[in-house]
């Protein structure tokens, strides 16, 4: 979101103003797709024999053909660690009206602004990301162009995952320096309200790479139901059963390999000590349980996204990981990164995860 309010706020480092808005929830999308909703049990427990994963879409290694200004090469670091970056990048894709918050026009059937992309695109360049995962793109063409132009800037991330869910407008995608050497699908995606099935929205992301050092790390990407009220339902327990169907998943792979090497990130439309959030992290203090990387930007302030027309910061977008990989995060060089023309990028701000 793009505006002069959003401009002047961003720099401020009054801890009141920020304190106050991680108490709120937001809508971090321009449009909806609708679907349906309205009563279920806000803390549902989580099933502990679950379907076994089945394997889905199949890795998309592609070759950039297009050319985007040079910047200086990024230097690689091959086989020592992992640096992981988790980013929404805020409607790369076509939408069918785009609103310009500067100059507050509409224009219709229009891409992300290349101004933003190449805000995007230094942003993630400076920080190095080994593997990166993208929320909010819109067609394997535009996971494309974000890899074109990162190797044009000197960052080449050749391998490349792409999926979604019901929404056939937004979907999350994975780059990586390494191979992915697996993907997959939970095998549960549905949940009922009202006697209605529905899906979740953008799917799940689950891609498995491999670094130099034979380590395997897999990564569980999403893009949870916004705050956003939809006309047929309700959007808070959307979100808790696309919450509840993930934490499955995550069950399964623990349960099959208490030792994997779990990363599960990116928008998940809520805050910390929601129900969304508490299914995700799953029973405090168990081996099943995921942990949330305590990140925070150079003021020491937690907030990822703000709403513009509602002045409202928080924190939405989390990265978590298993415990087998707790003594490998190195919390000094994890952050929020917030450059000054972040918000010329995204509403978003990005989160890297640094690994032994």
């Amino acid at each position: 979101m793009k505006s002069t309010i959003s401009r002047l706020l961003a720099p401020l480092s009054s801890g009141a103003v920020f304190l106050t808005a991680l108490l709120f929830a937001v809508s971090c999308e321009k449009k909806e797709t609708p679907s349906a909703a309205s009563v279920l049990p806000t803390a549902a427990a989580v099933e502990q024999s679950i379907t076994p994963q089945v394997v889905a879409d199949q890795t998309v290694s592609t070759t950039p053909v297009a050319a985007a200004a040079p910047t200086p090469s990024v230097s690689a670091t091959p086989g020592k660690g992992l640096r992981f970056l988790a980013y929404n990048v805020e409607n790369w894709l076509i939408m069918e009206e785009r609103f310009d918050y500067d100059t507050r026009i509409s224009t219709k059937n229009a891409p992300k602004p290349d101004k933003e992309k190449d805000a995007v695109i230094s942003l993630v360049t400076s920080a190095k990301p080994d593997v990166f995962g993208v929320c909010e793109i819109g067609t394997k063409e535009d996971l494309l162009d974000i890899q074109t132009r990162l190797k044009s800037a000197g960052l080449d991330l050749p391998h490349s995952h792409f999926t979604g869910g019901m929404d056939r407008t937004r979907h999350l995608g994975l780059l990586s320096r390494y191979p992915i050497v697996d993907t997959a699908t939970p095998a549960d995606t549905q949940y009922k309200l009202n006697g209605k099935e529905y899906s979740i929205q953008r799917g799940v992301l689950d891609a498995s790479i491999k670094t130099p050092d034979g380590r395997s790390w897999r990564f569980l990407g999403v893009h949870f139901k916004s705050k956003r009220e939809v006309e047929d339902g309700d959007q808070n327990q959307m979100r808790i059963n696309e919450a509840q169907l993930l934490r499955q998943h995550i069950d399964t792979i623990l349960r099959d390999d208490p030792q994997a090497r779990l990363i599960s990130y990116g928008d998940f439309n809520d805050t910390r000590s929601t129900a969304t959030i508490r299914a995700v992290l799953g029973p405090y203090n168990s081996p099943r349980a995921m942990t949330a990387i305590p990140l925070v930007d150079s003021r020491q302030q937690y907030w990822t996204h703000f709403w513009a027309k509602e002045d409202i910061y928080s924190r939405i977008d989390f990265i978590f990981h298993s415990q087998s990989v707790k003594d490998d995060v190195i919390k000094e060089e994890s952050k929020i990164l917030d450059p000054e023309n972040w918000n010329d990028a995204s509403d978003h701000r990005a989160l890297l995860g640094v690994f032994r």
